[in-house]
């Protein structure tokens, strides 16, 4: 099963994927990855991304879906794989489109997990985290006995710049932009299947399971 996940930033996809990766045996393939194991393994393509990463440049498509490609014709993607995260764009998608036909493994589905961005912003603005121990609470899910104490070592609880409201927004505004047309692009291939992402892990993973035909 080849999968692409399509969700804002705290839709939950990663909870999915977890889940998705046990139901098939195959890996989650994220972009940033594959950069970080090529960088520390000093391979040629990952000297050549580190050049433009150190110069704080985006990695050229064409450098992005070598680096694809290499990943997914290794062993472990033999039953499939879980591309989050990429593609981004439409440019991307096409390209991608051709690299998988022309080595015989087009997308099957795509998954788009939808969760309102009102909802989104709750789950996210609501985070906390201990910058000691890590553990993390949420003012509607778990909420530490002493405001603003970790339960576990009675540190004073941080929220990360990536959860504060004004940028889980931006985020969202980046999120919808970028999104739309990939979604356009997979329905014209009859491609998307669109999950409420709104519920329990449980119910969300019962969404996909119903999605992708599996009991």
């Amino acid at each position: 099963m080849r999968l692409i996940l399509l969700g804002a930033p705290g839709a939950g996809k990663g909870t999915q994927a977890e889940m998705l990766m046990k139901l098939y045996n195959i890996p989650t393939i994220s972009t940033g990855n594959i950069f970080r194991e090529h960088i520390s393994k000093n391979t040629e393509l990952g000297q050549e991304a580190k050049k433009y990463m150190d110069e704080g440049k985006l990695v050229p498509d064409e450098l992005v879906l070598e680096l694809v490609k290499d990943r997914i014709v290794q062993k472990d993607c033999e039953n499939g794989m879980i591309l989050d995260g990429f593609p981004r764009t439409i440019p991307q998608a096409k390209a991608l489109d051709a690299m998988l036909e022309e080595i015989g493994k087009p997308i099957d589905s795509v998954l788009d997990v939808e969760v309102p961005d009102e909802v989104i912003i709750e789950r996210m603005a609501g985070r906390t985290v201990c910058p000691s121990c890590g553990a993390s609470y949420h003012k509607l899910f778990k909420v530490e006995t002493v405001l603003g104490i970790c339960n576990e070592c009675s540190t004073h609880l941080i929220q990360r710049e990536d959860d504060k409201e004004e940028t889980v927004k931006k985020r969202l505004e980046v999120y919808h932009a970028q999104t739309k047309p990939l979604i356009d692009h997979y329905q014209q291939q009859d491609k998307v299947l669109v999950i409420d992402g709104v519920g329990t892990v449980d119910e969300v993973r019962a969404r996909v399971k119903k999605a992708l035909g599996v009991n």
